[in-house]
């Protein structure tokens, strides 16, 4: 063996001496520190986290997620996260379209490429989409945005209108709550009766103070495992929120805004003389003028190759039957259609009477019968727990709340 050995020392090395010396400083890079090293550095985190009086053991916050069919920069979102955030009970995640988007329904994006840009919210983590609001949800639940599995509650808001009746087919913000009760996240959404030169940016504010509530006795409830199942919450707040009567349970009612359809013009080219008028270099006046006759020239090329269409039927006469086609342009309106004698617990009829309407829906659109009675204990456990929280904390001013009925 001793004879052996010695030969196989005295056998040459295949390898450049070079690649040995670089292999084995990778080597000696790579071996774990000596347990002196080890033990100087552990101490270090320790003191770390006795300095700001963190602890291992401490329980994490639930997680909410926010998303808005408003888009990014509306006033509700950004009121709703500041709520959240300064309520301290829960991290505050926000994944939201990049515009509004307030009528896309339960639409989604596939076959096209949907980015997701961070965008600074003070106290949250947040990202403005290209989608969707119900991809906003997707997106934020696939986990491949955030790191968390899963939030603990998402919610819809605040969003600006009303989603009573059947608004809430098309409605985007009833849309993104329904895309996380598909996937087995409780939700809500919120809504403020919003109305032309009436409302105003603090109505928001106080929205959110008044929701507030509610969405700490969903999460105390998600918790314990006694929240609601099977359905969301569709919240309504009146378009004078400070003035509001309370929280009220409320059916869906069959309210459907009137649709009006406008006739469009569809515009000409502008003329020379507006470019020149402007503010400009000439130079880039001509470019601009020559890019705008180009484009009229192609539009009216365009327009004369779709005036006929030659068909593959032939005429009596033989030849080929060319017709004439026709395009118009239309604009759609939705017009606010006066009810009279509704009943008083419907969603539509609570919220024109100043309450804040609390409607749980399921995936189709209503609630069974057997769980309006769970809803309206919920609901009346959560107002209970609200005003008993304000009477335990002096100094904050009390809101007129009416009990929910």
């Amino acid at each position: 063996m001793a004879a052996s050995s010695g030969d196989e020392s005295r056998r040459p090395n295949p390898l450049p001496s070079a690649l040995v010396s670089n292999l084995q400083s990778v080597l000696a890079a790579r071996r774990p520190p000596p347990p002196e090293d080890a033990a100087a550095e552990t101490p270090a985190p320790a003191a770390s986290a006795a300095e700001d009086g963190s602890s291992d053991d401490a329980p994490a916050k639930p997680v909410v997620l926010l998303t808005c069919a408003g888009g990014i920069q509306s006033p509700g979102l950004a009121a709703l996260v500041d709520a959240l955030v300064k309520g301290g009970r829960c991290d505050v995640h926000v994944c939201a379209p990049e515009s509004d988007k307030p009528v896309c329904g339960h639409s989604i994006t596939i076959r096209e490429t949907v980015s997701a840009t961070s965008v600074h919210f003070a106290g949250a983590k947040a990202f403005e989409i290209s989608g969707t609001p119900v991809d906003s949800v997707s997106l934020a639940l696939s986990g491949r945005l955030f790191s968390w599995s899963a939030p603990a509650l998402v919610i819809s808001g605040i969003n600006a209108g009303p989603n009573c009746g059947y608004e809430m087919f098309h409605s985007s913000a009833i849309a993104a709550a329904r895309e996380a009760l598909m996937c087995g996240v409780p939700s809500i959404a919120i809504s403020l009766n919003w109305k032309k030169n009436e409302t105003k940016d603090n109505d928001y504010q106080d929205a959110a103070g008044l929701c507030l509530p509610l969405i700490h006795a969903a999460l105390a409830d998600i918790e314990k495992g006694t929240f609601l199942k099977g359905c969301l919450l569709n919240v309504g707040v009146p378009s004078s929120p400070a003035a509001n009567k309370g929280f009220k349970l409320t059916k869906q009612s069959i309210y459907s805004p009137a649709q009006s359809w406008q006739a469009v013009s569809t515009s000409r080219p502008q003329p020379a003389a507006h470019f020149m008028g402007m503010h400009q270099s000439l130079g880039i006046q001509l470019a601009q003028l020559g890019k705008d006759a180009s484009a009229a020239g192609a539009a009216r090329r365009g327009n004369t190759q779709r005036k006929t269409v030659e068909v593959e039927s032939v005429a009596a006469s033989g030849k080929p039957e060319a017709r004439e086609v026709v395009k118009k342009s239309f604009r759609a309106e939705f017009i606010e259609k006066l009810h009279k004698d509704l009943d008083d617990d419907i969603d539509f009829r609570a919220l024109e009477n100043g309450f804040i309407s609390v409607t749980p829906l399921n995936v189709h659109g209503h609630v069974e019968p057997e769980l309006e009675a769970p809803a309206s204990d919920w609901l009346s456990a959560a107002v209970a727990a609200s005003d008993k929280e304000k009477e335990a904390s002096p100094g904050i001013a009390e809101e007129k709340e009416a009990p929910a009925t």
